[in-house]
């Protein structure tokens, strides 16, 4: 499978810039996978499409000030932007300039914060180690940036619109978007509606954003990402599959943790570790019968994910359907619920 045939055309005016004001006033198309019926309508509307007894999976991850800007000894200017911890002070990290970013190099963030460059691996990746005085997470609070996509060109006001409002354990580079929609209010709307609302986590790092480079989708390598499923929503997803109940996914993080701690008879196991799944068309779920999904960069592996779940030509189709009806794409647009 190619990655073409993941491509489609969006007018550049369509990448949203700004979240909508309130989280949940969004757009959101819905999309029944059997009877491929199409409706058009405000998240808020979501509502009517879950059910008493359906499991809400949502992930908790929060992102960090992971973007740093650094000097080397000629005070010239590289971008860092950590990917996974590895230790009290060391990193996993993507540099810009690359090609000067050389193993050994000694670079300044500032008066409490300094790195070294101490390995690349596989690529491009650096591991960093940083020197610092004090409590690195207020350090990198301080002097970090919420890390928005280079597609947002536009300043964010407020940094915690680029959190969900459940967001509780950092570690991402960036947001799980499809969170980005719901309100508190809507939430315990859900759970009067008898909609249980389990969490799990996955850090989201460049195994989610990382572009596909080969043509053949097959040679992609996804790069490991942190994931955790508590013993209490293992359990409560396992009744749900038990009790023949919908388990549906708020965004492709929540569906490739489920995906990945499920055994071959499509259970749930508990704990935590690292994933590199890779799902695309011919996957087969074990555990997802539900997603809710923003609108995905071209050929990325997210709409290869979506396209798996609900048929490349259906998912293709739906997009053309989305920008002949305008609707907001990538991270601050607008959703899909996919059932």
């Amino acid at each position: 499978m190619l990655k073409s045939d993941f491509y489609y055309d969006l007018p550049q005016e369509l990448i949203a810039q700004h979240p909508v004001t309130p989280r949940d006033s969004s757009r959101l198309l819905f999309f029944d996978r059997s009877a491929k019926e199409t409706k058009h309508l405000v998240f808020t509307d979501i509502k009517k499409y879950l059910k008493k007894g359906d499991v809400l999976v949502i992930n908790n991850t929060k992102v960090i000030c992971a973007r740093l800007h650094a000097y080397d000894e000629k005070a010239r200017k590289y971008e860092v932007l950590l990917l996974k911890r590895l230790d009290l002070t060391r990193w996993e990290a993507i540099m810009k300039p690359a090609r000067k970013a050389k193993k050994g190099s000694q670079l300044i963030v500032n008066e409490e914060l300094k790195l070294t460059i101490s390995d690349i691996i596989d690529n491009g990746v650096r591991i960093i180690e940083f020197q610092f005085c004090g409590v690195f997470e207020d350090i990198l609070s301080r002097v970090g940036e919420v890390p928005l996509p280079p597609y947002i060109t536009e300043k964010l006001e407020d940094k915690e619109r680029y959190q969900t409002v459940y967001a509780k354990v950092e570690g991402s580079s960036a947001a799980p978007t499809a969170g980005l929609h719901f309100t508190q209010q809507l939430l315990q709307e859900l759970q009067e509606m008898g909609v249980e609302i389990v969490e799990v986590l996955l850090h989201v790092g460049l195994g989610t954003f990382r572009p596909v480079k080969s043509e053949d989708i097959l040679e992609h390598k996804m790069h490991e990402e942190y994931y955790s499923i508590s013993d209490t929503s293992a359990e409560k997803i396992n009744g749900a599959i038990k009790d023949g109940r919908r388990v549906i996914a708020v965004g492709t993080t929540s569906v490739r943790t489920l995906e990945s701690a499920a055994d071959e008879s499509g259970f749930i196991k508990s704990g935590g570790g690292y994933t590199d799944i890779f799902i695309y068309p011919s996957y087969k779920f074990k555990v997802v019968k539900g997603i809710i999904t923003n609108f995905h960069l071209p050929e990325s592996t997210l709409i290869m994910l979506i396209s798996a779940f609900a048929g490349r030509e259906d998912v293709l189709e739906l997009y053309k359907t989305a920008i002949k009806e305008r609707y907001r794409f990538f991270s601050f647009g607008d959703a899909m619920l996919i059932i």
